[in-house]
């Protein structure tokens, strides 16, 4: 009954009136308004073909006067085609007002319809009145509907098909027509009133226009009756007003459309490969790093580049991309990747890959990276199969863009490496290099050999084979993991560094001896080159024995290895391995005449570890005798710790870390450095005291990417005995989520303060610090000057260096180009020399211009773009990220070794080179070595070597040949012993006037030596003034100014790093040696899980979730 009840309506929203079909049929309906414009399109064009048919048969020469303009002679059949044509435009033109909205006056007096009465009309009153059928009636007119009827059409063509983008196209299709229109007009006006004139025929008239517009004007053809004299000015007069707007229009339209680029076309998408770079605002630093790094690999040379900016492009882009090498492969599109209609401009579906980057400059970095979470989704959804590769500022946000293919994390990865760099020094030098594409070329020619060195070996990067089709490693399937790495090294001078087996997407950094080498292995090697790109040349013994004497002088030792490169292609001279025992070669020194005994010898790599060197191996069991035996100092003090992972994570996405903790959470209370509570009374760092020096962070805010910054300095294989307090120096008060995370590390504090502050730098225990790290801080990041957002941060560490010249500070900055202010001094000439230097890597065309100053070569400072590299190598190197985050520390394999370093001290010299060192290594702990930090004294000119005084830690002075003349001649009178610090003036004094009573060959270098010597003095009473001012305020804060070191002399060193150095490098006292050292826990896996179920029965079943998280 319900449903019998109901009843069925019909919907025709107003449209079922015959007016509102018209509208829906002629308008509303692209298609079929569409087809009647072509057709009203052909008719206006058939009408003017028909005229110029009349006017070609028309004998001009009949009637006489001005009979000839009111009539002409018009045959039947073509009277009757143009009667029916102008039927069907009457037709069109009687429901065309209806199917309009408006005044019905309004379309009446519009100039298209006022035309369209006077074209059509007449011919149909002739149908009656048959007597005017020659009648002249004026059909050129109706290209000017024609052309109307055009730009309609393209209208509903655009339409029809989904076109927005076609304004340039419409503009000059309109320029086009009315100038085509204007001439047309002229041409029949022109002949036609002159058929009472010169009788001109249709060319003639052509040929008249043609030379009147284009300002020749000959006057051998000229109007003769006024008429024609008027039509001709007035045509001239509407060319010189409609072209000239016609022209303007294209005009901007055509900058409109420079400025927004256009679109990359199908065709090209579908024939080229093409990557699309999404970036908020393009800078001319970004565009270089990424077109160097991304075209310094030779299979993307015919890679196409699309730039996604929603920004206008900057003068200094706009030159850039006007270079030949670069506009054939860069195109710019102004747009959001936010719509769909930018991303199909940039062809996204069709794309290799796509490239979004954050803005780092941005104040709110939160929002910075909210924009680019959005790109990414945005992508995604357009393209699902477009490979992503994001880079995103903050930690907390990277959980939202997971399914990215590659993502870095700029927080995490700067925090990781600042902190590596305060237990492996210069560790972000060695990471921004490997990461840089380089042929190590730079600095060749310098007379430097450190520069020699450092530039060669910056050239090494990552690689990876298959060992099966590897000549590097072919051999050594079925043997252990380091005995392939270290003969590798031996044999071709590569670095071996991880596997990865075929069946696990897992990277392993130095499995260790107990890995076998399988041939379906993937291997990731270090050299200056792949093995696809070298060319293997074997020499013959003689010769090679004949070399090893040349360079050795007489001790047999292992032969140079000699990579050369050349075009591309490296040429690399094997070893003859006729002879070689299964067992592998030893190393073992002979015993040298005239010294008594016999110097240690180097066991041998075993092809299999057996369970001797398993026992070596396993590192964990000194570190796990230290625990389970705790001194009694460790046990009244409560400072046993546990191991274990970190209980709280304070954003999502963070790698679960094994880590030294405590067995109890530290109150809130507690982690305030400089204020007492309720359990202890300290309140400042000296009371506490520690026995190992502080590592002080100085930060804007407590951000949750330095959560990565804590966990590296307490991973479970770093000593415990080893562990430096941290001391976080915040300019505001970190958050309670943030202490909650931190609460359960080991000697971890936080303070308010800042930098700008010295009570507060005294109170942080400054004075016995071991590194001070100074963060760039977010408030700072963006300037009207671009590269004025580090000034703050540089001056204020200027003044730490002037104040703690003891200290090792590793500063961040937030551009590059500025590491050239660190430790500045304007009249150090091996700066200006170092400066020089760079300019003419970076006129060659270096990639890594900036490598050769002093405090990035020493790993003093860093700027987290440098890294950007690495996002834009992992196109090519996929593996890249999950390399460079084993090495941080940010990711915990299973089995995958770690970052380390160790020195080399005076009872490690026997070892000799660096090849033996690797056997060493390997042979006993498995540890790999992959590069050496190398650490000289400077040589001083003459004047700073008699008053070594100098403020600033990297005040290099170094005149090479100057020096090395004067050392030679004047090494004996050098103070030897610069301690005494009361006599070290009076002694340059008398070294000056020694120097007055000489008469010098060079009177203006003497002069200057001396001036340098006087403002060496003034720097001298400025050091203890300042030294002076800090004893001062040590003393007013109550603190004891005995650790302050007042003189410091040990500003006066180079620091470089040497990566996968040859094998014949000698080592030197106080290298450092980077080592990827095995997983401790891959040789005791009960252990360390009882460890873990220890703890976490410890901690709670609440914490346990957490750490799931």
């Amino acid at each position: 009954s319900m449903k019998s009840s109901l009843q069925r309506f019909e919907f025709y929203m107003n449209e079922n009136t015959f007016k509102e079909r018209l509208k829906l049929f002629f308008i509303k309906n692209q298609r079929s308004s569409l087809r009647i414009r072509l057709f009203n399109f052909s008719l206006k064009l058939l009408s003017c073909f028909l005229y110029i048919i009349r006017v070609l048969l028309d004998d001009p020469t009949q009637g006489h006067g001005w009979s000839p303009i009111i009539w002409v002679n018009r045959s039947l059949p073509l009277w009757g085609l143009q009667v029916i044509n102008a039927y069907h435009c009457n037709m069109l033109f009687i429901f065309f007002p209806f199917s309009l909205k408006g005044n019905i006056w309004e379309q009446i007096l519009r100039i298209p319809f006022l035309l369209e009465i006077i074209n059509a009309v007449p011919f149909i009153i002739t149908i009656f009145w048959p007597v005017l059928r020659n009648l002249f009636i004026p059909v050129f007119l109706n290209c000017w509907l024609a052309k109307h009827a055009l730009e309609n059409m393209i209208n509903d063509l655009h339409r029809a098909i989904q076109r927005t983008q076609s304004a340039m196209f419409n503009q000059v299709l309109i320029l086009i027509s009315t100038l085509l229109c204007l001439i047309f007009t002229c041409i029949c006006g022109i002949q036609h009133l002159e058929r009472a004139g010169n009788k001109l025929t249709l060319f003639d008239s052509l040929y008249f226009c043609i030379v009147t517009f284009s300002t020749v004007g000959f006057g051998d053809v000229t109007p003769k009756i006024w008429p024609s004299k008027l039509l001709v000015v007035i045509m001239i007069c509407v060319a010189l007003v409609v072209l000239p707007i016609q022209f303007e229009q294209l005009a901007y339209l055509w900058m409109e459309r420079q400025k927004s680029g256009g679109n990359y076309s199908r065709h090209r998408a579908q024939t080229e490969k093409h990557v699309v770079l999404c970036v908020s605002s393009l800078k001319i630093d970004l565009l270089m790093d990424f077109l160097n790094e991304f075209y310094a690999h030779p299979r993307l040379q015919d890679y196409y580049v699309v730039i996604l900016c929603p920004t206008e492009m900057d003068a200094q882009v706009r030159r850039v991309l006007q270079i030949p090498m670069w506009s054939q492969r860069v195109i710019y599109l102004q747009g959001s990747a936010l719509k769909d209609q930018d991303l199909l401009r940039a062809k996204m579906d069709d794309a290799e890959a796509c490239f979004i980057l954050s803005s780092r400059c941005e104040v709110d970095r939160t929002a910075a990276d909210h924009q680019t979470i959005l790109r990414a989704w945005a992508v995604k959804d357009f393209a699902p199969n477009c490979p992503l590769y994001v880079q995103i500022l903050k930690p907390e946000n990277k959980f939202h863009i997971k399914f990215a293919d590659h993502v870095v994390c700029e927080e995490e990865f700067k925090y990781a490496m600042l902190a590596l760099n305060c237990i492996c020094p210069a560790t972000s030098t060695l990471i921004t290099l490997l990461v840089h594409t380089s042929r190590g070329q730079e600095s060749q020619q310098s007379s430097e050999q450190w520069q020699k060195m450092y530039g060669r070996c910056s050239g090494n990067e990552v690689f990876h084979i298959n060992l099966e089709e590897s000549t590097f490693f072919a051999e050594y399937e079925g043997k252990s993991f380091t005995y392939a790495s270290f003969h590798a090294h031996k044999k071709f001078g590569v670095c071996l560094i991880g596997v990865r087996k075929e069946d696990n997407k897992n990277i392993l950094l130095n499995p260790g001896p107990r890995y076998i080498m399988s041939s379906t292995d993937i291997c990731f090697y270090i050299n200056i080159t792949k093995e696809e790109n070298s060319a293997f040349k074997k020499q013959e013994k003689h010769r090679k024995r004949h070399e090893s004497k040349l360079s050795y002088h007489g001790a047999s030792r292992l032969p140079v290895h000699s990579i050369i490169a050349s075009m591309g292609t490296v040429a690399i001279d094997l070893q003859d391995t006729g002879c070689r025992t299964s067992s592998g070669p030893t190393l073992a020194l002979p015993s040298e005449e005239g010294k008594e005994g016999r110097r240690p010898s180097i066991a041998p790599v075993l092809e299999v570890a057996d369970s001797s060197s398993l026992q070596a191996c396993d590192l964990l069991s000194d570190q796990s005798e230290d625990e389970t035996t705790p001194s009694d100092d460790e046990v009244s003090a409560g400072l046993e710790y546990a191991k274990g992972y970190p209980p709280y994570s304070p954003y999502i996405g963070s790698s679960p870390t094994f880590c030294h903790l405590l067995h109890e959470k530290v109150p809130f209370c507690c982690l305030r450095l400089d204020k007492g509570c309720q359990h202890n009374y300290y309140e400042d760092a000296k009371a506490y005291g520690f026995k190992n020096k502080l590592i002080i962070v100085a930060a804007e805010t407590a951000g949750n990417g330095l959560y990565n910054f804590i966990v590296p300095l307490r991973a479970y294989y770093r000593p415990k005995k080893e562990l430096n307090p941290i001391v976080l120096l915040l300019d505001n008060p970190p958050d309670m989520h943030f202490l909650d995370a931190i609460c359960w590390f080991p000697m971890v504090y936080y303070m308010v303060g800042s930098i700008d502050n010295l009570d507060d730098l005294l109170r942080c225990g400054v004075t016995f610090a071991a590194n001070m790290v100074v963060v760039d801080k977010e408030s700072t990041m963006s300037a009207e000057e671009d590269y004025m957002a580090d000034a703050k941060t540089i001056v204020n560490v200027q003044t730490l260096f002037r104040l703690f010249s003891s200290l090792s500070i590793i500063t961040e900055l937030t551009h590059p180009a500025n590491m050239r202010f660190m430790q500045f001094r304007a009249k150090d000439c091996y700066s200006l020399a170092l400066s020089k230097l760079e300019k003419k890597e970076r006129e060659k065309g270096s990639n890594l211009a900036f490598m050769f100053r002093l405090p990035f070569a020493a790993g003093r400072v860093f700027s987290i773009s440098m890294l950007d590299t690495l996002l834009y190598q992992s196109f090519v190197k996929d593996y890249m990220i999950s390399i460079t985050r084993l090495l941080l520390g940010l990711d915990t394999t299973p089995g995958s070794g770690f970052l380390c370093s160790m020195k080399i001290t005076e009872e490690d010299l026997w070892i000799r080179t660096y090849a033996r060192l690797y056997q060493k290594l390997c042979s006993s702990t498995g540890d790999i070595p992959i590069g050496v930090y190398r650490t000289e004294s400077q040589k001083l000119t003459t004047s700073e070597s008699q008053i070594s005084i100098s403020v600033e830690e990297w005040e290099d002075t170094k005149d090479t040949r100057e020096q090395v003349n004067y050392r030679s001649n004047h090494r004996n009178s050098t103070s030897s012993d610069q301690s005494d610090h009361p006599l070290l003036r009076r002694k340059s004094m008398q070294w000056a006037r020694r120097l007055s009573r000489r008469v010098p060959r060079h009177s203006g270098k003497t002069a200057e030596r001396i001036s340098q010597q006087r403002m060496n003095l003034y720097r001298r009473s400025e050091r203890q003034e300042l030294a002076e001012l800090v004893k001062n305020r040590m003393k007013h804060l109550g603190l004891s100014p005995a650790g302050y070191d007042e003189m410091n002399d040990h500003q006066n060193n180079l620091s470089y790093i040497l990566i996968n150095p040859s094998p014949d490098t000698r080592l030197e006292l106080n290298d450092i040696v980077y080592l990827i050292r095995p997983d401790p826990l891959a040789y005791v896996p009960n252990t360390a899980s009882s460890r873990k179920d220890s703890f976490c029965n410890t901690v709670g079943q609440d914490t346990r979730e957490e750490t799931q998280l």
